[in-house]
């Protein structure tokens, strides 16, 4: 018997499945609130220029820009009723005794540390440091889990993300901010690979593509979650506090949560993964099941792999054999794409002139139809299919835009909504597809790497956005051009679809051309040499 089916034959379905996504996804309705946090507590009113203190008591007029509204950034220097020529009464300058903000607004660490105008590039730089943590975290992280386990890295980034979270909301000066939003990201990372490797490594073959979009639902309420709490707490210091408190709750949830039964054998601790194998059994109605599983069976089921897992990896291996490089370089592709076009959209509601609250509300409710259909289509049309669909579709939508006039405003909507709905059917897809395509004795490290290019890619978008100013479509023709190319590399990743997880790296050869060539006329084979197929590098019979 294989290792998965004899996982599966005492943790089929049951209430242990069900207790496991729930522990795991109660979490995540923090993450998307800490992912999307910026899109209110940086949030930019409309704001201009505080008049000089000596200046008169009458209205201070203010220049205009080309759209015949005030200038955010510049004010007159002397008053419009001074006794100068024109020229000189018309001359401006900077803000250099601060801003008015709009009155009723949100309070934000734009308006408390004054992030507009020439530091408005500072909030950007926000955003983007809290997703350079979790690119950082991505890859550190990554292999402390391979080497010390799934469970002490996911209550550790439990943790962490909830201390750097509220000491976020005492933040004395924004450099103090942007360190510990720098954490939240890191911690971020850590929760996100933990949660999604022991979904795959826990969960039964059939489910796993409904569990992990199950999974997805928590960040989808988490999305609806969030503009609700930022439209009851208005000042953006007490919001933070509210997000990020509850993870302590989680912190100590975690420890209910199993290791991974995969690694605790690759680990040597084979003793220990039998006793928790037992108790899931047990837990599911199937104690005599359980019973039956002797220590000698489990080892024996992943004899090849417990020897192989003295072998220490790297990176470095993720490039090893041809198979491993072409699933490499195209699920780096595709996660780019992914984390490049969907952040392009989430963090740029502001500019589609619908209220911020509703919007973000529409954005968080796409994903309910949008992961309904993922699911399905996983499930039947296969992971490879539907990744390819999801990235083109978004890549044509947001593509669309550039042929959109901006006064209606309804039609870009629609577009922004859908093509975000498709990046998120391909975050989901690409989470489990990702961990399938991986074998167990790297797939911490692979789910690393990916999480990389995904956040190298959500750093990029906010700096590709700049390049609007040069022309208004340039940023949406670079958005869609690489969500199709990301499709692109789509197209040459094998489907996994009710394959067992790959163990280690030589099971991954089975993906290769030479191992789906024909066996010859059984025949034929009676007057040919017989050669063991492991001689040739193919083991094609499970163990």
């Amino acid at each position: 018997m294989t290792f998965t089916k004899l996982v599966d034959s005492v943790n089929s379905k049951g209430p242990f499945q069900f207790l496991l996504m729930v522990l795991m996804g109660f979490p995540i309705l923090g993450l998307a609130n800490h992912n999307l946090l910026q899109i209110f507590t940086a949030a930019t009113p409309a704001h201009h220029c505080r008049p000089p203190p000596n200046a008169s008591a009458g209205p201070w007029v203010l220049p205009t820009g080309l759209n015949g509204k005030p200038e955010p950034c510049l004010r007159f220097v002397y008053p419009p009723n001074a006794s100068l020529p024109n020229d000189t009464r018309r001359a401006t300058e900077p803000c250099l005794d601060g801003w008015a903000y709009s009155i009723g607004v949100s309070d934000s660490i734009v308006t408390e540390w004054n992030l507009v105008c020439k530091s408005n590039k500072l909030k950007e730089m926000s955003q983007s440091m809290f997703m350079a943590g979790t690119l950082i975290g991505g890859i550190v992280l990554g292999g402390l889990s391979d080497r010390f386990g799934r469970k002490p890295i996911l209550s550790c980034s439990y943790l962490l993300l909830a201390a750097s979270g509220s000491s976020a909301a005492f933040s004395p000066s924004f450099p103090v901010y942007t360190a510990l939003r720098f954490l939240s990201g890191f911690s971020i990372a850590g929760i996100t690979l933990s949660t999604v490797i022991l979904n795959v490594e826990w969960m039964p073959t059939r489910l796993r593509a409904i569990t992990t979009v199950g999974l997805g639902y928590f960040y989808t309420l988490g999305q609806f979650i969030l503009p609700g709490l930022a439209y009851v707490i208005r000042q953006w210091r007490w919001l933070q506090l509210t997000v990020s408190v509850p993870l302590f709750a989680s912190f100590l949830s975690s420890w209910w949560i199993p290791e991974s039964i995969r690694w605790m054998v690759l680990s040597g601790k084979s003793l220990k993964a039998l006793k928790i194998l037992r108790w899931v059994a047990a837990f599911n109605g199937k104690k005599e099941e359980g019973e039956k599983l002797s220590l000698e069976e489990l080892k024996l089921s992943l004899q090849k792999e417990i020897s192989l897992a003295k072998a220490k990896y790297s990176v470095a291996d993720l490039f090893r054999t041809p198979v491993l490089r072409r699933v490499t370089f195209c699920l780096s592709l595709a996660w780019f794409a992914t984390g490049f076009a969907y952040y392009s959209l989430a963090m740029g509601v502001e500019e589609f002139g619908v209220n911020l609250y509703v919007l973000q509300l529409i954005f968080g409710g796409v994903d309910i139809p949008a992961k309904f259909i993922t699911v399905v289509s996983m499930s039947y049309l296969g992971r490879h299919t539907t990744e390819v669909m999801t990235l083109v579709l978004a890549g044509g939508s947001i593509l669309s835009l550039i042929f959109v006039p901006a006064d209606l405003q309804v039609l870009r909507t629609v577009l922004a909504v859908f093509g975000k709905g498709c990046l998120s059917s391909s975050f989901s897809c690409l989470f489990l597809y990702t961990s399938e395509l991986y074998p167990t004795v790297i797939r911490q490290t692979g789910m690393g790497v990916s999480n990389l290019l995904t956040r190298l890619g959500s750093m990029t978008a906010p700096l590709v956005r700049i390049t609007g100013e040069v022309h208004p479509f340039i940023p949406n023709v670079i958005f869609g051009t690489v969500a199709i190319l990301g499709s692109g590399a789509s197209l040459f990743l094998p489907e996994t679809l009710n394959q067992p997880l790959p163990e280690t790296i030589k099971d991954m050869e089975k993906w290769s051309p030479r191992a789906k060539e024909p066996k010859q006329d059984p025949e034929a084979e009676k007057d040919s040499p017989r050669i063991p197929l492991q001689a040739c590098g193919l083991d094609l019979v499970p163990s």
